[in-house]
Formats: structure tokens, sequence, C-alpha cells
């Protein structure tokens, strides 16, 4: 899949299948200033989300008009591993786990 502005989608993990759609736009805090988008992420037929935070992109830090990282199936992967790998377990219950990659999901 080419970069893209999808909202959501899934994507196949080590044999597994994620479903992810786009949790909350880059916005401005009043606290914290920009912050950058989040992605919800849940393995199918699993009960626990992780929510992935992305940096906020660098053109709002310089003023420029609004947007998003584009989304892509490889960068969603990078995602899906970097919360297994931060110790998110899909198959529990509870709130969702929140995690912070960089700008390319790692």
């Amino acid at each position: 899949m080419s970069k893209s502005h999808s909202s959501g989608g899934s994507v196949e993990v080590d044999g597994a299948t994620y479903d992810w759609h786009l949790q909350r736009e880059p916005h401005q805090s009043d606290d914290e200033g920009w912050k950058g988008m989040t992605i919800a992420l849940q393995q199918r037929d699993a009960r626990r989300e992780a929510w992935v935070e992305f940096p906020p992109p660098k053109r709002l830090l310089k003023g420029l008009p609004r947007g998003r990282l584009p989304l892509d199936d490889a960068t969603i992967t990078r995602c899906v591993r970097a919360a297994l790998s931060a110790g998110w377990e899909p198959a529990t219950r509870g709130k969702p786990v929140v995690f912070t990659v960089d700008a390319d999901g790692n």
C-alpha cells in the first residue's frame, strides 16, 4: 500500500491480524503545545487496545498548515511491533495501553 491518508485498516504481523484506526488527529493542547496523532491498534478477536502516539509533525512546530503523517502498512506494522516489544499484551483485559513512537513508528 502506498502512503495515504486513510483513517483505518488492518495489517498482518507474524501471523496475527491487527485492526487499526485513527484515534486523534494532531492538535494543539493548552497545557502541552502541539501533540501528534494517535492511532488505536487491536489484535483481531482480542480485548485490549494499544494507543500509539506519534510526535507532532515538524511543520506544525514551524507554524505551517495542519496535516498528519501519512500512514501505510509498513508504518502500522512497525507500530504493532514496537507496542508488542514494549510490553503490550493484546489478549489481556483493561484500559488501552499508551505507547510513544517516533515519526517512523519505531
